[in-house]
C-alpha cells in the first residue's frame, strides 16, 4: 500500500517571529527531523507551503493551498488533492518529538477508515493524523460554506480514535504531539532532547 506524507508548513509563524520549520531542536532542524521521521513509513513526501522560497534548498515536493485562506483545512485539502495515493499522513512542521511506532499505527490503519487521529482525553490532534483520498469531497463542502474547523467534517466519514493508553504504548512518551509555537517552547523543546539524550543544536 503507498502512501504519502503531508506535511502542514503554511502557518504565519505569528508568535514564533520567523519560519519554524528551519529552526534546529537538537541536530537537525524540525522540518528535517520531520521528513527523516516520515521516509520511515511513507513512501511520498508533500510539503503544503504558500512560501516555497524558505524550503526550497531542502529539495522537498512543495505545493501551495489551492482555497487561500482556509487555514489547515485548506492544507489538508491542497495535499490530499496533490497526493497520488489514497492514505495520506498529515502533520504540523512544527512537532520536533514524532514517534516512528506511533506514525507507523496511523498509517497502518488509514486504509480502513476515512480518518485516524490520535485523542488525548477530550483533544484531538487532527495535525498528526491519516487522511483518506475519500474525504476530499466532504472537505471541499465544508470549504465552501467556511465551516473551517477540521473536525467539523469528522462527523460525516468514518473516523478511529486512537486513545491516550494506546499512544503511550505506541511512543513510550507524551512528548509526540509537543509544538513549538513560541521562543519559549523552542527553548522547552531543546531542553527536552537534552532529557531525551540526543544534542541540542543552535
Amino acid at each position: 500500500m503507498q502512501t504519502t506524507g503531508i506535511i502542514m508548513a503554511g502557518g504565519k509563524n505569528s508568535r514564533m517571529g520567523r519560519d519554524k520549520a528551519c529552526l534546529h531542536v537538537g541536530t537537525d532542524t524540525i522540518l528535517e527531523n520531520t521528513v527523516n521521521q516520515l521516509t520511515k513509513v511513507v513512501d511520498n513526501i508533500l510539503v503544503i507551503s504558500n512560501r516555497p522560497q524558505s524550503l526550497s534548498s531542502l529539495g522537498l515536493h512543495i505545493v501551495p493551498d489551492i482555497f487561500l485562506g482556509c487555514g489547515p483545512l485548506g492544507g489538508i485539502h491542497a495535499g490530499l488533492v496533490h497526493s497520488t495515493t489514497d492514505v495520506n499522513l498529515v502533520v504540523a512542521c512544527d512537532m520536533p518529538f514524532l514517534h516512528e511506532k506511533m506514525l507507523k499505527y496511523l498509517v497502518e490503519h488509514g486504509a480502513r477508515y476515512d480518518v485516524v487521529i490520535p485523542r488525548l482525553g477530550n483533544y484531538l490532534e487532527p495535525l498528526t493524523a491519516c487522511y483518506h483520498k475519500s474525504c476530499l469531497q466532504v472537505i471541499e463542502s465544508h470549504i465552501s460554506e467556511r465551516r473551517l474547523k477540521i473536525t467539523s467534517f469528522f462527523p460525516e466519514v468514518d473516523v478511529l480514535y486512537v486513545e491516550r493508553k494506546k499512544l503511550t504504548e505506541l511512543a513510550g512518551t507524551d512528548y509526540s504531539f509537543f509544538n513549538v509555537n513560541t521562543p519559549e517552547d523552542l527553548e522547552q523543546a531543546r531542553d527536552i532532547k537534552k532529557r531525551l539524550g540526543l544534542p541540542a543544536k543552535g
